[in-house]
């Protein structure tokens, strides 16, 4: 019977294990968005998660929302990505790294030139961004050009193929949360009347060229997507997100992609709280191999598994604070707490140092 422990092979990934690190945001880079040592112990201390997918890391100078976090778009960055992979690698992981555009979901202050965010649709998201010195509201994006769009199609295929140049075995776009690419698939952030607005298709558009492209650039069998069909995050909504996730999810069969993955429910609620949607739709459309998210613990991971609802199960806070979480999952041993205060701030603090198991 498939648990956490059964190896799968995800494409050409071979995997030791059924336990993902999901991406997690950290906002550890250090001056021009550049990967460092301390980031290439971070993800070395986590090697024996089956899959290390990397917080996520924007594929050019507009596509950054936050201080410090680590690009893959320029020379420095790739270099500092390497030492991130070789680290994991010399460990005997695999490590994937989250091709990611914030889209509205930034400031002037973080732009190239101070320029307008852009969207699909020039829309205000409701909140506000911290900037490096202090919290902003956010302002009204830019709406892209129609001409605009196999540029940015251009730049994730470059950025993947950077991927591949700093060591990484495999990407996985990020379409969801809120950012570029989901800000098109939804029907409260794209008002648009060319051929990327309007009907679901229409939204789905971008990101299925996307995908191609990224495909073509690197070999599906090394790519993966992240979804996630109800989050309200960052000022998020959808008249009818069953139905677009069908959908999507439908058109990622013919890629033949290495995974999909999930990301179920809103933010950190509980289960109990999700939002109703039917997963198990996801999971019949869906020929692949189906990673899903969000708030499990050792008992539903293997339920979930075993009961043939996915092939992995991603874990964020709980890999964040346990590094050794396999083998403490295979001993039954106690859990670290996460240091919420230290999420995004205090260097190896929060970060490195949290213990180990004995022995």
């Amino acid at each position: 019977m498939t648990d956490l422990f059964t190896p799968a092979r995800f494409g050409a990934l071979e995997l030791p294990n059924r336990i993902v690190m999901s991406s997690l945001t950290r906002n550890r880079a250090d001056a021009g968005n550049v990967p460092t040592p301390l980031m290439a112990e971070y993800y070395r201390q986590r090697a024996s998660a089956g899959l290390i997918l990397t917080e996520a890391s924007p594929i050019c100078a507009a596509g950054h929302g936050y201080p410090r976090t680590p690009g893959i778009h320029t020379p420095e960055q790739i270099a500092g990505w390497k030492q991130v992979t070789a680290a994991v690698h010399d460990a005997g992981g695999r490590i994937a790294l989250q091709l990611w555009h914030v889209g509205r979901i930034s400031h002037p202050d973080l732009q190239p030139g101070g320029a307008l965010p852009v969207a699909p649709s020039a829309i205000r998201p409701a909140g506000q961004v911290f900037t490096g010195v202090g919290m902003q509201d956010y302002v009204t994006p830019r709406a892209l050009e129609t001409h605009e769009l196999s540029g940015l199609v251009a730049t994730y295929a470059q950025a993947a193929h950077d991927a591949m140049e700093a060591g990484f075995d495999g990407v996985e776009v990020h379409a969801g949360n809120g950012y570029l690419l989901d800000q098109f698939l939804r029907s409260s952030t794209n008002r648009r009347t060319d051929a990327y607005g309007g009907s679901q298709a229409n939204r789905a558009r971008l990101l299925l060229e996307v995908m191609a492209a990224v495909c073509e650039a690197v070999g599906s069998d090394r790519v993966g997507v992240r979804l996630s069909p109800v989050t309200t995050f960052n000022d998020l909504a959808d008249d009818d997100p069953q139905g677009m996730f069908e959908y999507v999810v439908a058109q990622m069969n013919p890629l033949g992609l290495a995974f999909l993955d999930i990301l179920q429910g809103t933010g950190g609620a509980p289960h109990e709280a999700w939002v109703p949607f039917d997963y198990a739709r996801l999971r019949a459309l869906y020929r692949g191999n189906l990673i899903l998210n969000n708030g499990y613990d050792f008992a539903s991971a293997q339920l979930a598994l075993q009961g043939g609802e996915a092939d992995a199960i991603a874990f964020g806070r709980l890999l964040l604070a346990n590094p050794d979480l396999v083998e403490r999952f295979r001993r039954g041993a106690p859990l670290n707490a996460p240091d919420y205060e230290r999420l995004y701030t205090g260097e190896e603090k929060g970060y490195t140092d949290y213990p180990f198991l004995a022995g």
